[in-house]
């Protein structure tokens, strides 16, 4: 009987190596499931979020893009309103193109609602030419001079966008402000080693400029792409 309790116990021992080797990973980290990659994460926006305080001209100084693996970008900078008729945040943005040697100003605008008053740091994709869900998150702010911002986007049979803005009300930021707000990314799927810093130096003036409703897209530019995956145009 002795031997057959030896084998039992050897077989046990065996059996929990198998379980252990199948629960952490060759780097020595616990297994996780795998994450859908066509759905948006779980994420919680800021709470005690004061919209009031938030609204405003920003300068973004970091910018992600999954689909992007180099910046495109640069002088990006936006503008944040709310409606008084209805709960909808409205960014009007200007940015140029880096390989742009006049460096030509563009512009552009989103909306989105919020979908619950309980949850002001959580927006939703308003307008309907985007089929899919569009959520933007404040992940984090001081309201006087830096913020962290998310997007991410679904669409059906497709692998989700996310991107993310730092953003600062003056040109530059902080580099310990910059490293404290990276940090709250990864936990979101996003890869620091493309969250690229924003140029914002010889830039054109952009305070008087009146920032008009969407107009398509002109002609020669089709097969370029702004920050928020929508249309752009000429100032």
């Amino acid at each position: 009987m002795q031997p057959e309790t030896g084998g039992r116990s050897l077989f046990c021992w065996l059996t929990i190596a198998l379980l252990v080797g199948l629960l952490v990973d060759d780097t020595g980290g616990v297994w996780k499931r795998r994450e859908d990659k066509t759905k948006c994460p779980k994420v919680k926006g800021i709470r005690n979020f004061d919209i009031s305080e938030f609204l405003g001209s920003w300068y973004i100084v970091q910018y992600y893009a999954s689909s992007e693996e180099a910046l495109a970008y640069r002088c990006m900078r936006a503008e944040l309103s709310v409606s008084p008729e209805s709960a909808e945040v409205t960014m009007n943005f200007t940015y140029s193109f880096t390989d742009d040697p006049i460096n030509e100003l563009l512009v552009g605008n989103i909306t989105w609602k919020i979908p619950s008053s309980d949850s002001p740091a959580h927006w939703v994709h308003a307008e309907f030419p985007y089929e899919g869900v569009y959520n933007t998150y404040v992940l984090d702010s001081d309201y006087k001079s830096w913020a962290l911002l998310m997007h991410c986007a679904e669409k059906s049979k497709s692998p989700r966008y996310l991107s993310s803005f730092i953003m600062s009300r003056e040109e530059s930021l902080g580099a310990n402000v910059i490293s404290y707000l990276r940090e709250k990314l990864p936990r979101y799927d996003i890869d620091l080693e493309y969250m690229f810093p924003m140029d914002q130096k010889q830039c054109n003036k952009t305070e008087d400029l009146l920032i008009p409703p969407f107009i398509p897209i002109k002609k020669g530019y089709t097969s370029r792409r702004h920050p928020l995956k929508r249309k752009h145009r000429r100032s």
